[in-house]
């Protein structure tokens, strides 16, 4: 969607948004490759050994079966179908299909425990589930509580059952033809749940616009995708926006060939192997993996790569991982900036020009961000302010699901608030000043501190709970829980241990607290709110 230029303002200035007024994900990532010459669009590895290689012309035959499927089924344009899969084969198929059908797509982390994965499929009214078998494990222990969740599709499953339903045997009799709905490019495509701050997940309801929304970010985040792209991969994983709409749906948009493959758990030796070994060109890598990556000694020289270009978010590089990156990778890593609701709103451009070290890099074309005052009007330029976009925008959510108070705070006049803010200098570089919210980042991923609190109330021990983010140097910031313990319960390592293991089973993996401190009392306002901020300082 970029019209490259000789410079930043330039290309600024030549850049116009193309939203057509009916729009389809499914069709545009998909379909429009599917001319019948064996276009590859996906590598899925499952280990060195076992790779295999799906084309568009498949991918559409596939999710032209699975929307069959759905229909079959009774799901019907604007119903939410929820995607409880790891990278893989079966999560795209899932997705394309969902959007051809009209429906909406609900994303969901594999890490999610039980807690987490029951109030978003009973927010959304999820009324169909993909998963595998680990999944159908977690959804038991609350299947009972989600009146609205009438169908479930196991892709690991052999045959179909009363209760749950083989994804591949059903995909065998259909024919691999359909006919997609003609959706509007402002329809609603798929809910996000961001990570909850002071109370429960917000889901943020997308359009199939976003993904056009995206493709300005993508493109200027990696020096104009897709110039020289060969194979695009992130670790992170496709529940995420990063995953989805950074990185899977813009490369299929361009025809451009996704490596799916997520680590169980990251492994810099299995990451540098990986990209070597399939050429990889392309990829989004969060700040922590970069982290991960640099404590491999001599890259270059024991994994051979192609990489052209290297895309991080999330958090703040500084200027050791660039000089890392362009020593070590032989590239200038770009950074870019943006949230569930508004993403990829701000970027570096190594190709336009240098990264301002301490800051994000300026506003992507096609995007209005200023830093803004309380009542949403512009500050000058060096005046610290909230960073606002302004809207309409096509990245932007349409709102959150079932919650219009949450979606009206969101707003200050006519700027989205990111809960972000930050300094803007007189070139447009955008520095990071801090949040507005509660929100710990760690390791790339936002989380909230409501969801683990109420998770480790529900443990008899604990009688109040107050979370909060510390200073981590691999991952920028830890989850650490302050607990004050019920009558009978004694502060040990052995508790410390079960609440952890709580937190896992029931929030998710990724959120667990790895730091416990037990305290008499916590720091209160006059009208019984926890004062996080003093916490922080402890």
């Amino acid at each position: 969607m970029l019209n490259a230029q000789h410079n930043y303002d330039a290309t600024v200035q030549a850049f116009k948004w193309t939203i057509p007024e009916y729009y389809n994900i499914g069709v545009d990532a998909c379909d429009k490759w599917a001319d019948g010459s064996g276009r590859v669009a996906l590598i899925s590895e499952k280990s060195p050994t076992e790779q295999t290689r799906y084309t568009f012309d498949e991918l559409k035959a596939l999710s032209n079966q699975f929307a069959r499927v759905l229909v079959k089924q009774g799901i019907q344009r604007g119903d939410r179908v929820g995607i409880f899969l790891p990278q893989a084969l079966e999560t795209a198929v899932a997705h394309l299909a969902i959007y051809k059908i009209g429906a909406i797509a609900v994303p969901l982390f594999t890490l999610f425990g039980t807690e987490a994965l029951q109030f978003r499929i009973s927010n959304s009214g999820a009324r169909a589930l993909i998963t595998h078998k680990e999944g159908r494990q977690k959804l038991a222990e609350v299947r009972s509580t989600l009146p609205d969740l009438k169908t479930l599709f196991d892709i690991e499953a052999a045959q179909s059952t009363g209760d749950c339903l083989s994804f591949w045997r059903e995909l065998e009799h259909e024919p691999t033809d359909f006919t997609p709905v003609n959706t509007r490019a402002e329809d609603p495509a798929v809910i996000i749940y961001t990570s909850g701050t002071t109370g429960k997940p917000k889901g943020a309801l997308h359009a199939h616009r976003v993904l056009l929304g995206h493709l300005p970010g993508v493109e200027i985040s990696h020096n104009f995708f897709p110039k020289k792209a060969a194979l695009m991969w992130t670790p992170a994983d496709w529940a995420w926006i990063g995953g989805l709409f950074d990185v899977l749906l813009p490369s299929w948009h361009h025809g451009v060939p996704v490596l799916a493959c997520r680590f169980a758990k990251f492994d810099a030796a299995a990451a540098y192997d990986l990209m070597s070994r399939h050429g990889v060109t392309h990829t989004f890598l969060p700040p922590t993996a970069l982290k991960m990556l640099r404590s491999a000694e001599n890259p270059s020289t024991r994994w051979p790569l192609k990489l052209v270009s290297v895309a991080s978010g999330g958090e703040s590089l500084g200027l050791e991982l660039i000089e890392w990156g362009r020593k070590n990778l032989g590239l200038t890593i770009n950074e870019f900036y943006g949230q569930t609701e508004c993403n990829m709103i701000v970027s570096a451009c190594s190709a336009l020009f240098d990264p301002l070290i301490g800051t994000m890099g300026r506003a992507v074309p096609g995007h209005t961000v200023d830093m803004v005052d309380d009542a949403g009007q512009p500050v000058p330029n060096g005046v610290e302010g909230h960073i606002g976009v302004l809207s309409p925008d096509p990245v932007m959510f349409l709102n959150y699901w079932q919650n219009p108070q949450a979606t009206t705070e969101k707003f200050a006049g006519r700027y989205l608030i990111t809960g972000d803010r930050g300094i803007r200098d007189d070139q447009g570089f955008i520095q990071f000043v801090g949040r507005n919210d509660d929100v710990i980042t760690s390791a790339g991923y936002r989380i909230g501190p409501g969801p683990i609190e109420d998770c480790l109330l529900g443990h008899p021990a604990v009688k109040m709970a107050a979370v909060v983010g510390v200073p981590d140097k691999e991952r920028t910031e830890v989850v650490k829980a302050f607990i004050i313990l019920n009558e009978g319960y004694n502060a040990s390592d052995s508790l410390i241990l079960e609440l952890q293991n709580h937190v896992r089973r029931r929030a998710a993996a990724h959120e667990y607290p790895r730091q416990i401190s037990f305290v008499d009392s916590l720091p209160m306002t006059a009208t019984g709110k926890v004062i996080r901020k003093e916490l922080r300082r402890a």
